[in-house]
């Protein structure tokens, strides 16, 4: 039976993949900060499909926290198949405005976390000839979003770093994909405080389910795919716009989009 580690699996896409995976008689390794909702997801799991679920409590913030999970899954001598870096969030305001710490522990849990866990689980793969990685980008990693720059920066970074491993690595039998995501059903407007934003509350319109965002990523990870962005055509049109037009004129349309009242 093979083994999924997951990031960010308490809620949102993270939750999703959990849920479809258990479904595919995965085992699980699921890692949040929350450990209540980790252990009711769990018990939920196991029970409804008699499949084996360890719950790891850390906070990705921390620095070397990516080390520490991987200890933890080495003591119990379990080879992860699959690793699912999906554990980020945004912050959504003027740069200067906003808490100069919490983007750089945006910057920590988006970027550095994943660099270390791919580092670490990538390595044990290339050695077993096998293995597949998920790291969750968006279509904010296409282009650059005014009042939600470091987000976004760092998505890009995801994107890109996911696309270089996949050419590396795929000659050795692993499979490396960039999941870019649009609006989505999760916690991020909360956590980014951008709900106050003009249709992003009570607007469900053009907000994909994150059930199907997985399904379309696994189809696309079995494809052998590079990348995949999932949601409706308005996503395809936001991440081919620079095809077509000069960033700077994109990038001041985002910013009348996006300006703060």
């Amino acid at each position: 039976m093979k083994t999924a580690l997951i990031t960010g699996a308490s809620s949102g896409i993270g939750k999703a993949f959990a849920q479809e995976l258990a479904q595919r008689n995965y085992n699980l390794i699921m890692v949040a900060r929350s450990k209540s909702l980790l252990l009711e997801l769990q018990e939920k799991l196991q029970s409804e499909y008699s499949i084996k679920v360890k719950v790891i409590c850390q906070d990705l913030s921390i620095s070397h926290a990516g080390e520490a999970i991987f200890k933890e899954v080495k003591q119990d001598n379990i080879f992860v198949d699959l690793l699912i870096n999906n554990a980020g969030f945004g912050d959504y305001g003027r740069f200067i405005d906003r808490d100069l710490q919490k983007q750089l522990n945006m910057i920590q849990v988006n970027i550095s976390a994943l660099v270390e866990l791919t580092h670490l689980f990538l390595t044990e793969m290339k050695q077993e000839g096998k293995g597949e990685i998920i790291n969750v980008s968006s279509i904010a990693g296409y282009q650059p979003l005014p009042y939600l720059s470091v987000y976004a920066a760092t998505k890009a970074f995801v994107l890109s770093f996911s696309e270089a491993l996949w050419a590396e690595y795929k000659s050795y039998g692993i499979k490396i994909l960039a999941l870019c995501p649009g609006p989505t059903e999760s916690k991020f407007p909360e956590v980014a405080e951008f709900t106050n934003f003009p249709g992003m509350e009570g607007n469900q319109n053009g907000i994909a389910k994150a059930e199907d965002v997985v399904k379309n990523a696994l189809s696309a990870l079995e494809k052998s795919q590079a990348n995949v962005v999932t949601g409706g055509i308005g996503n395809q049109i936001v991440v081919n716009l620079s095809r077509f037009f000069p960033r700077e004129l994109i990038v001041k349309g985002i910013e009348k989009q996006f300006r703060q009242n």
